[in-house]
């Protein structure tokens, strides 16, 4: 078993934390995945990279036999791991002295406490309650992190191919932005009337990974990791 560090924004750490996501997915630098199945039930495959994943670049081919192809080559390359390695969490965060008469404190579990951006926390000062001010998550040790997960799946798709399922899996909430959703439904009433048009999760899903990878960036359909998981309990 191998532990990773994962990175996720305070949204989805708060949809974790309450249950609701199972599953994230995430750009895997892939251009072209063949599958073929020959004769005897054997599938072959190959696939090409267009950046070094887990040290390798180029095109790398196999041959399985019931063990489906997507699931296969996100086992041998997804750089989060494959079932039954765990991801520990990185999240927005602070450190604060554990005692308010310290002066000066060295970012360690003895001398502060953590902070989650997730929680919304307000702290108390001398000119009233504020908020403090976060680190990114990149900057998270691993004694800061509550949040542990294990993967019980990895396979490769295309963006676009995720089901209604697998949308609410991901823990989004049915409101959407932008004009991705439109490839979804088009409610024009709805739309003139300012309510969420929609609201499927597939939709709410498209509108998010656009805010988070960009216009265009749902057009695009990318290959991802498709990466399940399941939090472990402390």
């Amino acid at each position: 078993m191998k532990e990773r560090p994962i990175l996720f924004y305070s949204e989805m750490v708060r949809a974790i934390l309450g249950g609701r996501k199972t599953q994230t997915r995430r750009v895997a630098p892939i251009s072209d995945l063949k599958i073929k199945r020959e004769s005897g039930g054997i599938v072959t495959w190959s696939v090409r990279f267009t950046k070094p994943v887990k040290g390798v670049l180029g095109s790398h081919s196999g041959g399985i036999g019931n063990i489906h192809p997507h699931n296969i080559i996100a086992s041998q390359f997804s750089p989060y791991g494959r079932p039954g390695d765990r991801l520990w969490v990185r999240e927005t965060h602070c450190f604060c002295p554990r005692s308010p008469s310290m002066k000066s404190f060295s970012y360690s579990p003895e001398e502060s406490r953590v902070v989650y951006g997730a929680d919304d926390v307000w702290l108390s000062g001398p000119n009233g309650p504020h908020k403090p001010k976060m680190r990114p998550s990149i900057h998270m040790p691993r004694w800061a992190s509550r949040i542990t997960l294990e993967i019980t799946g990895v396979r490769v798709e295309r963006l676009q191919d995720i089901s209604e399922a697998d949308a609410i899996s991901e823990g989004v909430e049915r409101t959407v932005i932008g004009d991705a959703w439109r490839r979804y439904c088009n409610d024009t009433e709805q739309e003139a009337a300012g309510l969420t048009p929609c609201g499927t999760a597939s939709a709410s899903f498209c509108s998010l990974w656009e805010s988070i990878n960009g216009p265009e960036s749902w057009d695009a359909n990318p290959w991802v990791w498709v990466v399940e998981f399941k939090r472990v309990t402390p």
